[in-house]
């Protein structure tokens, strides 16, 4: 599934923001937002986390580059976001996610109390 062609996104649209965790010292954990096929694309069959890495193995990395260009035209404000629909990983590879890739499957030791209520409501 490639990436759909880069669209302008409107204020108040329909779209899904994607968090960036960089391994980096500098690091800003900013968010962008993705169009839906952007999003379908960077975090299939309803995941909500992705390492660079196996984004780039499993697309390509020229067909990465070209989903993930158009985002970083897109950042926005954490205090603006409604919700974070999404994590993507760069320079963690050696980073532990569950194999899922989503965070409703985290180890239950991982988790407190109140999260494992939560995402058990949620699997």
């Amino acid at each position: 599934m490639g990436c759909c062609v880069p669209q302008r996104i409107r204020r108040n649209a329909n779209v899904k923001n994607i968090q960036i965790i960089d391994g980096a010292s500098n690091a800003t954990f900013s968010i962008f937002q993705a169009t839906d096929a952007e999003f379908a694309s960077i975090f299939p069959d309803g995941t909500d986390m992705e390492l660079i890495e196996d984004l780039a193995a499993r697309l390509g990395q020229a067909e990465a580059g070209r989903c993930l260009g158009p985002l970083w035209q897109r950042p926005i404000l954490k205090r603006d976001a409604q919700g974070i629909h999404g994590t993507l990983f760069y320079d963690n590879a050696d980073r532990e996610i569950p194999a899922t890739k989503r965070e409703v499957d985290w180890d239950p030791s991982s988790l407190n109390p109140a999260q494992r209520a939560l995402f058990a409501q949620h699997e």
